[in-house]
């Protein structure tokens, strides 16, 4: 239904076919706001569409002040926009597109299919239906000398003039989808203070223990277990006093990464930049106490050879007992009070990121200090930003999309809001 708080007659150009450029689409659609989305790529959704290929998390059924302490040293900008637009009003809009949900043992909610085409699918026709014109294969690349939008088309260049614009660009992982980071250059050009784009949710390197090398693992543990996961772990930071985090993770092929990783790899990266470094302990058996480890460790093992002892009296083996050969030392190995510690805090020293485009998000972006409260740009009336290219990052779990959704839900309200103030 219109709005009687914007003119019918205004229309709004959004640049950006992510989750947050698509809900301000249809906050805005359905006041009446005439809406052009344009998109660099052949189709809109693409990043949304991979997201869901392991199973689409929309976000997380946990208790609201957990979810929002999430966001870090960003709590207070995101939480508002949270709070306006909840996790639990969040699956009753998926509902509402037909598509059921359901909240897994972890907490974290999905839809019945796991998959993010049906519901894209049905978004997109109802923001057809509500009139959004759609422009794909139009990669933006500034504004123009008489303040128009400019795109680049397979057609020629493009200038479009609208009443206000929406920027959902995306942050700067995975470019091949259009998350490429190149709408930085032209915002800092323009005064707006950018924080560095930065990889979040992000494998990491490490340290090589061998001597011959510096970072990475031997090429005999690289070539058996890359791309195999370490099950039934837990980690934490060296010096950090809160618990282990449990979990599972994934050894690289220069390093680690999986779930685990992610939930960690905003402090291990800002350790990184401080120190050079960061110490990651890992409990290859959170089951089991320090002491009944010490103890397993130490009972007689005959003429069983080590691996077996570990096996049948810990429960390690594969990856984790290669694991052990690969950061301990043969004197370490046979020294039962250093081995018994090692399995319970073996520590791992990361040295680098995996690159900006290998992440699943990214940190960084336009900074919420030059945004007013529309999310509109101070030093530019007229554009407001939304979704991953604003300075938040969050962990996995259905915590990145509900921001994206919610900011795209708050900067289409803060449009009309400044549409109507004019």
């Amino acid at each position: 239904m219109p709005s009687a708080t914007a003119p019918v007659s205004a229309s709004v150009a959004i640049i950006g076919g992510g989750p947050a450029g698509l809900m301000a689409a249809e906050t805005l659609a359905r006041a009446g706001v005439q809406v052009d989305l344009f998109d660099a790529m052949p189709s809109v959704g693409r990043k949304f569409l991979l997201a869901g290929r392991g199973g689409l998390n929309i976000t997380h059924s946990e208790a609201f002040a957990a979810f929002a302490s999430r966001y870090g040293c960003r709590r207070a900008q995101i939480e508002p926009l949270l709070a306006a637009f909840t996790p639990q009003a969040l699956r009753e809009w998926v509902e509402a597109l037909g598509v059921t949900t359901f909240v897994g043992t972890s907490g974290r909610v999905f839809p019945a299919e796991m998959k993010a085409a049906p519901l894209l699918r049905a978004w997109l026709q109802r923001l057809r239906e509500a009139g959004v014109r759609f422009h794909v294969r139009h990669r933006w690349i500034g504004w123009h000398a008489d303040g128009s939008l400019a795109f680049t088309t397979p057609d020629g260049p493009r200038h479009y003039t609208a009443d206000a614009t929406v920027l959902a660009l995306g942050g700067g992982s995975w470019a091949k989808l259009g998350s490429d980071g190149a709408w930085v250059p032209l915002l800092a050009e323009r005064g707006v203070d950018v924080a560095p784009l930065q990889p979040a949710n992000c494998g990491f390197i490490v340290a090589s223990p061998r001597a011959e090398q510096s970072t990475g693992w031997s090429e005999h543990f690289r070539s058996r277990f890359a791309g195999q996961p370490i099950k039934s772990i837990a980690m934490r930071l060296d010096g950090d006093a809160t618990p282990a985090r449990p979990g599972e993770a994934m050894i690289s092929d220069d390093g680690i990464e999986g779930s685990l990783v992610y939930a960690l790899s905003a402090p291990i990266r800002e350790r990184i930049k401080a120190s050079g470094s960061a110490t990651l302990l890992v409990d290859l058996s959170p089951d089991r106490s320090p002491e009944r480890i010490q103890a397993e460790v130490a009972h007689p093992r005959g003429a069983r050879s080590l691996s077996s002892h570990l096996q049948s009296r810990v429960g390690i083996s594969g990856v984790k007992m290669a694991l052990l050969r690969e950061c301990l030392t043969a004197d370490e190995l046979a020294d039962t009070t250093r081995l018994a510690a090692a399995i319970k805090a073996l520590p791992l020293r990361l040295v680098a990121t995996r690159p900006l485009d290998e992440a699943i998000s990214s940190a960084g972006g336009v900074r919420f200090e030059d945004l007013d409260a529309q999310l509109m740009l101070r030093a530019m009336p007229g554009v407001f930003c939304s979704g991953e290219m604003l300075d938040w990052e969050a962990p996995t779990g259905g915590y990145l999309l509900s921001a994206c959704f919610a900011s795209g839900k708050a900067v289409g309200e803060g449009v009309l809001a400044w549409l109507a103030a004019r």
